[in-house]
């Protein structure tokens, strides 16, 4: 059996829900960016639907009206900078826009009123990130201006929202005061945003107290956990990438995934703690560890027993984390999965 990324729904749904539970009695945006971090955009928002999730952040239009095909009756948000056809599509489809500058505020404004449909946008504020957004000087401005298309029936500001830098505890608490003057303005210009949202995954996990009304969750419902963050109760990771032994030598044993399927080649030392292994798990000692990730192939250590279509648990499952891979190199869980090539089937359970 070639190289392949299993994807259990039942976890992934357990994780949803774990999510929603959590961040209650808000509801939860489901970030599917990264073709769902590389789990499938549509099984992710159906099986998140199934669920009760009723929030997609798609990042893009063009996710976004993917999304809008499948679930006819969900909120959609999508906050990449578009072009004016596709701002125009999103509004046809009531996709909610993240604005975060004039200029593209201006842009969504003039597709309005040239389609002749209401847009939904939710501003965003600069609260330090620096990650797009209106700065603070300008915001007044940018209020007065959405207010004015809003009472002219072109576009309803259904939301504000922002990112956290995640720096530390007084950034973020600053961030908080910034992002609550910022609604402050809007409702005093007469303005009436239904969403709030300031978080992600993390802080939306650990800070309730800086959660507005919605939160965006993207890594935690696909069970990857922050880098050196602490393991969290009630997710496991829905994928595991598994790969067959298909050569057994003396000192090492070759298994068929490597860097052209989207194993990162600076590998080299990880330690499969914990993988399957034919019928036994290997731990501590005896359990493998990456010598060398070349294009189709990658080389472990050998371990007792090992024998030609024995299985191994590259990550996930039994195995380590993609994070725990992740940190190793420097990087990111999700980006461990959603490099994971197309090419790779996906195996749903």
């Amino acid at each position: 059996m070639p190289a392949r990324l299993e994807i259990s729904t039942s976890i992934f749904r357990d994780n949803v829900r774990a999510v929603m539970g959590r961040v209650a009695p808000g509801e939860m945006m489901l970030v599917t960016k990264d073709d769902a971090y590389g789990h499938g955009l549509e099984w992710a928002v159906r099986e998140a639907y199934a669920v009760g999730a009723r929030w997609i952040g798609s990042y893009d239009v063009p996710s976004a009206l993917r999304v809008r095909a499948l679930l006819p009756d969900v909120r959609i948000f999508a906050w990449e900078t578009s072009s004016a056809d596709e701002v125009a599509e999103a509004i046809r489809a009531g996709v909610d826009l993240g604005v975060g500058t004039a200029g593209y505020l201006r842009r969504v404004i003039a597709e309005a009123e040239r389609t002749g449909r209401r847009a939904l946008v939710h501003l965003k504020i600069d609260t330090g990130l620096h990650r797009n957004g209106i700065r603070p000087e300008d915001w007044a401005d940018a209020v007065t201006e959405a207010r004015r298309a809003e009472d002219a029936g072109l576009l309803h500001v259904a939301g504000v929202w922002s990112h956290l830098a995640e720096a530390s505890d007084d950034e973020d608490d600053a961030a908080r005061g910034e992002f609550a003057h910022a609604v402050d303005v809007l409702r005093d210009a007469g303005g009436t945003p239904e969403h709030l949202h300031l978080t992600a995954s993390a802080a939306s996990w650990a800070r309730p107290e800086l959660r507005g009304t919605l939160s965006r969750i993207g890594a935690f419902c696909y069970g990857i956990r922050s880098a050196d963050g602490p393991d969290l109760d009630g997710i496991r990771p829905a994928a595991s990438l598994r790969a067959d032994t298909v050569d057994v030598q003396d000192d090492r044993v070759r298994i068929d995934v490597g860097a052209l399927d989207g194993l990162p080649s600076n590998l080299a030392g990880a330690v499969l703690g914990g993988a399957v292994l034919g019928s036994a798990a290997l731990g501590g000692p005896d359990a493998p560890r990456i010598l060398h990730v070349d294009g189709t192939w990658t080389d472990l250590s050998r371990w007792a027993g090992a024998s030609t279509g024995d299985s191994v648990t590259v990550f996930g499952g039994d195995g380590p984390s993609a994070t725990d891979l992740a940190e190793r190199i420097d990087t990111v869980g999700e980006e461990i999965l959603t490099r994971v090539s197309p090419l790779v089937p996906r195996r749903y359970s």
